[in-house]
This record gives structure tokens, C-alpha cells and sequence, in this order.
């Protein structure tokens, strides 16, 4: 398999800039061959699971680097030694880790709960300064409801608070 068919699927890509960030100890570079969609640009998140139990997970609701490859590396990267919920990963883990990318559809404002669906659309959240975003088609969130409660409570918002609400679909690659 050629570097540009392994790498066609961001999560292989993503697990690429892990092993060379954990080797290697700084930013990895982007390939300069990778396919043409790369090149676009993208809200990305990458998960990290380790036994089906989450194990790092950062992103970027909007893009902020030049484009998707970039956003996939320093998103990666964040996942492993960043998240402040779990010690960073350490080499000898990283074979152990699922890796996940989802590239994210730009937000969308809907007006009421009504108009979503937390298998179809992950959803976004903001009251003042404050934001919570939660994934869809998570396990153990099978309502609208649940969805929006995690989401709150992420972003630390009271269900009196006035909300606005936003929605949007991924694009989800797990490892081939």
C-alpha cells in the first residue's frame, strides 16, 4: 500500500502523527503527498479509546490551522498529551489505542430541540461566553435530551440560562 492509500483515511493519518510526536517529541510535519482532500479545511476532533474506554479527546469545532491534515495533526497530538482529563500517552501505549477522527459539517443555528437528533447531528450548545459540544451517535445517548444535558453540563450552563443551540453532522473514520 502506497503512503497516499494508507493515509486516505484520517484516522491511519492521524495514528502516523502520534507514532512520530511520541518518537520524536515535537509538532510532526505534514507528508507533502497526501490526497487533494486534505488540503480543505475543517472543525476535526480525534478520539482516542483504549478497551472501548475513552483515553483523550480533542478538537476544533471550527477550523484554525490551513488545512485538514494540519488540523488532524495538532488535534491528534492534543488528544494524547493534552487533554486534561488523562495523563498524556506514552509510546509503548499507543499500539493499544483505537484512534478516531471525525471531521466536522460547519454549525448550523436551529431554532428548537425539535430539529435535532443525537444520532444524526452532534450538537453545540452556548449561553454568554460558554459553549459545550457533545459528538453524535454516541453510546449511551439515545435521546435529544441526554444530549443536551451532557452538553450543558460541559459548559457549565443552568437549564434556566437562556441557550442557543447549533447542529452539525461528521464524517467518522476509524482505523482500517
Amino acid at each position: 500500500m502506497s503512503e497516499q492509500e494508507k493515509f486516505k483515511n484520517p484516522a491511519n493519518l492521524a495514528r502516523e502523527y502520534l507514532k512520530q510526536y511520541l518518537r520524536e517529541g515535537h509538532q510532526p510535519q505534514v507528508p507533502p503527498n497526501l490526497p487533494p482532500e486534505y488540503r480543505e479545511q475543517a472543525g476535526v476532533f480525534v478520539s482516542l479509546k483504549k478497551e472501548g474506554q475513552l483515553r483523550g479527546c480533542i478538537g476544533t469545532v471550527q477550523p484554525v490551522r490551513d488545512n485538514l491534515a494540519e488540523e488532524i495533526a495538532a488535534n491528534a497530538v492534543s488528544a494524547a498529551v493534552r487533554d486534561p482529563r488523562f495523563a498524556p500517552v506514552s509510546e509503548e501505549e499507543l499500539d493499544g489505542l483505537d484512534v478516531s477522527v471525525d471531521v466536522l459539517s460547519p454549525m448550523e443555528k436551529v431554532e428548537s430541540k425539535d430539529e435535532l437528533d443525537p444520532k444524526k447531528y452532534g450538537v453545540l450548545v452556548r449561553s454568554g461566553s460558554r459553549s459545550g459540544l457533545l459528538l453524535p451517535d454516541l453510546e449511551g445517548v439515545n435521546t435529544v435530551d441526554e444530549q443536551l444535558e451532557i452538553a450543558m453540563r460541559k459548559a457549565g450552563i443552568r437549564s434556566n440560562e437562556p441557550l442557543q443551540l447549533f447542529r452539525f453532522k461528521v464524517a467518522r473514520y476509524g482505523e482500517e
